[in-house]
């Protein structure tokens, strides 16, 4: 009998070579999982990921390696979270079907870690964390960066990581690694379980060999399969569906991840059920598409938040109906409105005692169309919304307005200016501040991955380095990084990293002196704008005095990108267009008008659950918590 065959490898070289040979396959068509590795090196990875990377760095490699390349491509990142940041960029524009790996020190390259991997799994985005570890054999404690426990010997700063993750392991021994590394894998392929795994490594176990079995290495495909909803529950829906008035689906994440927007639209256009996006649904239809009523909720548009007060049945496809979209539980305010959630993970198809439809996106929206078998809303409520949808895009038109060529623009009529510059396949990129409110509302999302909102954390910082990430996974589409000031300041380092990548993304960088949409939520709740300006400080002692002499521009340009300034409307049309035309990471930088006479966005259209103050000496906050009450008073659950 042949003994098997064996290969003596580090675990560290083990871990890599292993991760070269996994695939996802779905509809026929295989991915890469894990597509290449970045890294930070310190003392907790460097004699051990660090070499194992170099030995398995393929020949010829520069953005990407295609899904049948040897080896694992590696990386420079300049941040840690930031290099989080970047991959789950890459996980969502590859429809989760591929992914990267990060690897970093222990100590704090590895806590640095610890808000990408909330924002991973709050979006439910795989990213796969290999952060060092101290030493499992302990041989002096405590070394450089450990975090000594009294009463447990066994916690690292790495159990950091533990809540963030939806797989965490500590491989102390050489075996360890394959049950571990085999469901890390299990994890980051699985639709419903996928987010941030975490694979702590102690530097001595990563430089000890092994004898490893070859089968180890051997390709494994790991198959994303698309659940067909069960019969009685979908006889129920469509019941429910052919029962209502006035339904209206809401569309979120899962309708991309799925890839299932043809599907979508001809639902839609077999039932003239209008469609409302989330966030992270925006763009599972154009934004002509008749049935397309535009953002729901608190940033949605005044055509789909009126459409959910009066609505007897809610469709919810790849939502998690976030506060966002609910406005708080106060949306959906017609008594006895149902709901109906079609989703591929139970937790979330349960929600707001819904029907629970548990299939896959797609699978679930043609089997809906066949079954509904021509059933259609009433031309009435078709001309309603219609006419709604009409009068709003009237909204977006002055929003956009940009008048004199010498004015310097406000910040809709830079995404006016934008929006008349990109093209179907450009990539727009935002997370925090006041543009998401504003683009939820105003952007005409032409394509299915044209409008990338991380809204799920709604985390500062990650704009430059996820721009990145969607343009190493779509290299012919142009990616544009939209960011205020107070965004920049958070996390700029990954220009270095486009200027040496020579990965041509584009920073439209707005200044505003501050935390502009907590500035306005503050004045909304009774702060008054305390503590959100950046400025200096006044004789009060409060910031409200000049603006700081920042050049936020300059900076940009002594990290090597190309700057274009641009004062007023003329210049900014003009350096939109020139980024758009280079090949080289290009920032466009702008001040934008502030002023409440300049058109604007219009105001919110559903609440927003911020407590206010129940006491105060101050007038303001008085007032605040008289309409927190008033608005609060809408809530309801519904069971």
């Amino acid at each position: 009998m042949t003994a098997p065959t064996t290969r003596r490898l580090t675990v560290a070289q083990a871990l890599v070579e292993f991760l070269a040979h996994q695939y996802t396959e779905r509809d026929g068509v295989r991915h890469r999982l894990i597509a290449a590795t970045w890294g930070i090196f310190g003392h907790g990875n460097v004699a051990g990921l660090g070499q194992a990377l170099l030995e398995s760095q393929p020949a010829g490699y520069e953005r990407g390696a295609a899904p049948d390349s040897p080896g694992m491509p590696y990386l420079q990142g300049r941040n840690e979270q930031a290099m989080v940041h970047a991959a789950v960029g890459y996980a969502r524009q590859s429809d989760r079907l591929s992914a990267q790996a990060v690897t970093t020190s222990i100590g704090p390259g590895a806590t640095n870690l610890v808000t990408g991997a909330a924002l991973a799994t709050v979006n439910r985005l795989p990213v796969l964390l290999l952060p060092g570890d101290t030493f499992a054999t302990r041989p002096a404690e405590p070394v450089l960066q450990q975090l000594e426990v009294p009463y447990a010997g066994d916690i690292s700063v790495n159990d950091a990581l533990r809540p963030v993750s939806r797989y965490f392991d500590r491989v102390t021994r050489p075996e360890a690694l394959i049950p571990a590394a085999l469901q890390a894998m299990r994890v980051l392929a699985d639709p419903v379980e996928t987010g941030a795994v975490t694979l702590a490594l102690p530097q001595d176990v990563q430089a000890e060999a092994f004898d490893w079995p070859e089968e180890f290495f051997a390709d494994r495909v790991w198959h994303v399969t698309r659940p067909q909803p069960d019969a009685g529950a979908l006889a129920e829906a469509v019941h429910a569906i052919r029962s209502a008035e006035r339904p209206l689906l809401v569309a979120g994440g899962g309708v991309h991840h799925a890839e299932a927007e043809e599907a979508l639209r001809v639902f839609a256009e077999a039932t003239g059920i209008p469609v409302a996006s989330t966030q992270a649904g925006k763009g599972s239809l154009r934004y002509d598409h008749p049935a397309d009523v535009g953002g729901i909720g608190h940033t949605g548009t005044a055509t789909a938040d009126a459409l959910a007060r009066e609505a007897d049945l809610i469709i919810g496809v790849g939502t998690r109906y976030t506060d966002f979209t609910t406005a708080s539980a106060t949306l959906f305010a017609r008594p006895g409105v149902r709901f109906v959630n079609l989703n591929i993970a139970s937790f979330d198809s349960h929600k707001l005692g819904a029907l629970s439809l548990i299939a896959d996106a797609r699978a679930g929206l043609e089997a809906l169309t066949r079954e509904l078998g021509g059933h259609r809303v009433e031309k009435a409520y078709e001309e309603a919304y219609g006419a709604a949808k009409a009068e709003w895009e009237v909204l977006v038109d002055a929003a956009y307005q940009t008048g004199a060529e010498d004015a310097r623009p406000s910040q809709t009529q830079l995404l006016g200016l934008l929006d008349a510059t990109v093209g179907d396949d450009d990539v727009i990129i935002n997370a925090a501040g006041s543009l998401p409110g504003d683009l939820h509302k105003l952007w005409r999302a032409r394509s299915r991955r044209q409008y990338h909102l991380e809204y799920g954390y709604s985390c500062m910082g990650y704009e430059i380095p996820a721009a990145i990430g969607v343009r190493m996974a779509a290299p012919d589409r142009p990616v544009w990084s939209l960011v205020g000031d107070g965004t920049y300041l958070m996390m700029p380092t990954e220009i270095v990293t486009a200027v040496q990548e020579g990965i041509n993304i584009n920073v439209v960088l707005i200044q505003n002196h501050g935390y502009a949409s907590i500035g306005g939520l503050s004045e909304e709740t009774g702060a008054e704008r305390f503590g959100t300006a950046y400025r200096f400080r006044a004789k009060d002692g409060t910031y409200t005095g000049e603006p700081l002499p920042v050049d936020l521009a300059a900076n940009a340009a002594s990290l090597g990108m190309d700057v274009i300034r641009a004062a007023t409307v003329a210049e900014l049309r003009s350096a939109l267009a020139a980024a758009r035309a280079s090949d080289r990471p290009t920032c466009v930088y702008v001040e934008t008008e502030t002023a409440d006479t300049v058109p604007g966005a219009p105001a919110a259209q559903a609440w927003w659950d911020v407590p206010v103050a129940e006491t105060a000496t101050r007038e303001a906050a008085l007032l605040a918590r008289e309409e927190y009450d008033r608005q609060a008073a809408g809530r309801r659950r519904h069971l």
